[in-house]
């Protein structure tokens, strides 16, 4: 480092923090750079160990200052972050915007300046707050700039994610309800609604005037349509248009086991990289893109058997299908000069990982690129940031030590990311020589695509199921697993553990009660709220929720009674029928 500085000045110790000729003074980074894997000539430190509440999406001001929205910490939604002596590390961590939240915590929510103003969502607002240069922690009102005001329950997909473009514009997704617009939900044999009502006033992105204040979602523009859950969004600045990653629906193999096998179901459909244009149609829930095809098929809910494409030809097209179940939770277009020239204007895209893809590896954990090039955005990918989950297989998802989510550049052009288990943030630089940076730099990146946790896993030799051990096992993997995942565990925020849990070890009426009629709404569960929607299993055997659930009572380190099929019976009978 000092040989290189001496070459670029005379003063040579004086530049020991510059790590090329007229860059920017970086900070030194860590040893085994904060353990990410990165391509040649990047690096990369550890800025923040853990953001109370973990961290969710972030941003980063003109003077260097990090905002980060946590996910549900006590002290604050938003957490101030502040480098005073300039060697990359966080000195100052202030929370602020104690906002009341109908939802108790947000699962998924975005922060971002704008014009001055630090604007935060929690699940139900977007709010903004002034900025007052030279300080760090901002003092202003709170101005609710949109709120969700429809009634909820256990609404899925509620995040609020938000981006603006060149005009004065918000855009706010109002995610879809349901998996796939069937009542009841995610429920075997049941046809999905034709036309789907929920595409009234959900399942689309909303346009709003980002300095209004106490617009509900009638004083926007719905301005494009058919789009599950996002939470990945960004406005490129050089073609202006908005771009987002959606999340692709699941229970392909629990719901429709006769049409698609396990293998299938953990590979679709993709996660689709889409060009969100005004008027914009991408199909859902009446076709999903398959990235093994490269086509939009018609869905099992509509008549769909895997192939038969229908009227899928007439809805907007992905640039990229990525694998299924990644959850694409960033999305950063980089605009920096710090990187090589070719990520000038490209993508970074966060994969926050996968939970159902048993019985095979879990999936993503890891920051893709997607090159900006004569235009428009390419339709190849690159591995940019690896190693956050540290393990491969990734086997259940509380086994990935980092989960990326948030992306945002700093003023200097590092590329900062948050992750969500442990409210970790790193900062990556670039140290090498921009002049002779190209595919030899890549390289390692590139193979890191045949890791279990990116490729698409072999039908037979991936397959990491135990064998069952009995009816109750069985029916649990097929039916529970790929939310509570295999050991029990769960998945941190969204699906509670099954282990030493009252819900699971205490009164047998109300846990039979449960699998018979779904559940929706907030729960907590050992001190943590949980706001998933438990869809209802009322189409399994009184002896198949008895054996399950007697599986659950008696594994995961629980010791309960077993249940048995005249209990579920009586409980059942209990049950007003619709």
């Amino acid at each position: 480092m000092l040989q290189q500085a001496v070459k670029c000045s005379s003063i040579g110790v004086a530049l020991l923090m510059v790590y090329s000729c007229g860059g920017p003074q970086l900070p030194p980074a860590d040893p085994d750079n904060g353990g990410l894997v990165l391509p040649d000539g990047f690096q990369a430190l550890v800025v923040a160990d853990s953001i109370s509440g973990t961290a969710r999406e972030i941003t980063v001001s003109e003077d260097g200052n990090i905002y980060v929205k946590t996910r549900r910490s006590n002290k604050g939604n938003v957490a101030a972050v502040k480098d005073q002596d300039g060697d990359g590390k966080a000195d100052i961590v202030q929370y602020f915007a104690s906002v009341e939240n109908q939802r108790k915590w947000s699962l998924q929510a975005g922060v971002e300046i704008y014009n001055g103003y630090l604007y935060f969502s929690t699940d139900l607002i977007v709010y903004r707050v002034k900025l007052n240069p030279g300080t760090l922690v901002p003092d202003g009102e709170l101005e609710v700039i949109v709120i969700d005001d429809h009634e909820h329950g256990g609404h899925e997909h509620i995040a609020k994610p938000f981006s603006f473009d060149n005009q004065g514009n918000l855009y706010v997704p109002f995610g879809a309800p349901s998996n796939a617009c069937q009542d009841p939900k995610r429920t075997p044999g049941v046809p999905g609604m034709d036309p789907c009502p929920q595409l009234e006033d959900h399942g689309g992105i909303w346009r709003f005037d980002a300095n209004k204040p106490n617009q509900t979602q009638k004083d926007g523009y719905r301005y494009a349509t058919g789009i599950r859950s996002v939470v990945a969004m960004d406005w490129n600045p050089v073609d202006e248009s908005l771009y987002i990653v959606i999340h692709g629906r699941d229970d392909l193999f629990r719901l429709f086991p006769e049409i698609f096998d396990a293998w299938k179901s953990a590979l679709l459909p993709s996660e689709e990289f889409v060009k969100v244009t005004e008027g914009a149609n991408f199909g859902w829930p009446y076709c999903y893109y398959d990235q093994l095809v490269g086509k939009k098929v018609l869905a099992p809910e509509y008549g769909g058997d895997g192939v038969q494409i229908g009227r899928c030809d007439q809805y907007d097209q992905p640039i990229i299908g990525f694998s299924g179940h990644w959850a694409p939770n960033g999305i950063y277009f980089y605009q920096g000069d710090q990187f090589p020239e070719r990520y000038k204007h490209g993508a970074f895209i966060a994969f926050h990982g996968s939970t159902n893809r048993a019985p095979y590896p879990q999936s993503g954990y890891f920051i893709a690129f997607v090159p900006f090039v004569d235009g428009e955005m390419s339709s190849e990918w690159e591995v940019f940031a690896d190693g956050f989950a540290q393990v491969d297989p990734i086997v259940s998802v509380r086994d990935a030590v980092y989960r990326p989510m948030g992306i945002a550049m700093g003023p200097d052009g590092s590329l900062y990311v948050s992750e969500t288990n442990e409210g970790k943030i790193w900062r990556i630089m670039f140290t090498g020589d921009k002049n002779t940076f190209g595919s030899k730099q890549l390289e390692a990146m590139e193979e890191r695509k045949s890791l279990s946790h990116i490729r698409d896993p072999h039908p037979e030799n991936d397959n990491i199921q135990e064998e069952f051990t009995g009816k109750g096992q069985e029916i649990y993997q097929w039916y529970c697993g790929a939310c509570h995942q295999r050991d029990g565990k769960g998945d941190s925020g969204r699906f509670p553990p099954l282990a030493g849990v009252d819900w699971v070890t205490g009164d047998e009426k109300r846990l039979i009660g449960v699998v018979l009629n779904g559940l929706e709404g907030a729960i907590e569960v050992n001190g943590v709220t949980y706001n998933s929607a438990m869809p209802q299993h009322s189409f399994l055997t009184d002896q198949q929720v008895a054996d399950v659930l007697t599986y659950i009572r008696s594994n995961f380190g629980n010791d309960a009674s077993a249940i048995t099929a005249e209990q579920v019976a009586e409980v059942r009978n209990l049950t007003p029928q619709p």
